[in-house]
């Protein structure tokens, strides 16, 4: 892995070849090449943010076969850039960037945490790049968490992650949880199973197992706020080390979910690429 300069910006123009059999808009052009309305909106309030041929054009223009059909993105970073953190990064390429996020890292800063995110280590590397995490962890959730240098590679990743568990007690069997879920009443955090809730599934597989812990492949249907977490203290096997949901431990610290493995289209690359990371060391020891 090469080691990133200080205020390297990669990818700020995204350059198109126009191929078709008979004129079209730009509008419909950039729809069917995955931009998505809300850039093309950004892009229009620029100073020659879509161009053709080198020539300043509008969406309801049109353009024809062997055109050249350049975006010029102006990022900006609204976050402290802190060049103390460092976190390991296990792919990058113009349009993405995956770290190894550890535990007791929040992904986005927030009042009690300020200056140690990942994100003021992306604004760090990236300081004139807006930063879109496209798959956001819990702070005692360690893992690959994948970073969007551009809005363009959010819309076109269609992001897949599996996540690896280790759930108190011997499940025996792979299976789905199907339960609703709701914030608590009067709780700005905790989670909970509500039939007034919205529906959450989650896949589970077993990896392996002992008589105290089972270490869980998973896969989710839907993306709910603590679902993994929710749904297993629901079906009474709460994760190893949820002091919230039910399962502090003094084997492991924070919880024991990790984010171990992603899949996505890398549009810089023009490839479907898949990343896998290793389980944390003390998860493995449980199992």
């Amino acid at each position: 892995m090469k080691k990133l300069n200080q205020g390297e910006i990669k990818l700020k123009i995204l350059r198109f070849k126009v191929e078709c059999s008979e004129p079209i808009t730009i509008k419909d052009f950039l729809s069917r090449n995955g931009v998505s309305r809300r850039l093309m909106t950004k892009l229009k309030r620029q100073t020659d943010g879509i161009t053709c041929n080198g020539e300043k054009i509008r969406t309801i223009d049109m353009v024809k076969n062997g055109d050249e059909v350049v975006l010029t993105m102006q990022d900006e970073s609204f976050l402290e850039p802190n060049p103390t953190l460092n976190v390991p990064i296990v792919y990058e390429s113009d349009s993405v960037i995956v770290f190894d996020k550890p535990i007791k890292m929040p992904v986005h800063p927030s009042i009690n945490h300020q200056g140690d995110t990942l994100g003021n280590y992306f604004a760090y590397l990236f300081p004139r790049t807006t930063f879109r995490p496209v798959n956001r962890l819990d702070r005692d959730t360690s893992g690959l968490c994948a970073v969007a240098k551009n809005a363009h590679a959010v819309n076109m990743m269609k992001l897949q992650k599996t996540y690896y568990a280790i759930a108190c007690g011997n499940i025996k069997e792979d299976g789905v949880i199907d339960a609703p879920i709701d914030r608590e009443e009067e709780s700005i955090i905790f989670r909970c199973v509500s039939p007034n809730g919205k529906r959450a599934i989650t896949h589970y597989k077993v990896v392996r197992s002992n008589d105290k812990y089972t270490l869980l492949e998973i896969s989710l249907e839907t993306g709910r706020t603590h679902q993994i977490r929710v749904h297993f203290s629901y079906i009474g096997h709460p994760l190893v080390g949820d002091e919230l949901y039910g399962a502090l431990s003094d084997e492991i610290i924070g919880q024991a979910l990790h984010c171990g493995r992603l899949r996505f289209f890398d549009v810089s690359a023009n490839k479907e690429v898949e990343i896998i990371g290793e389980l944390r060391k003390e998860m493995t020891k449980l199992v």
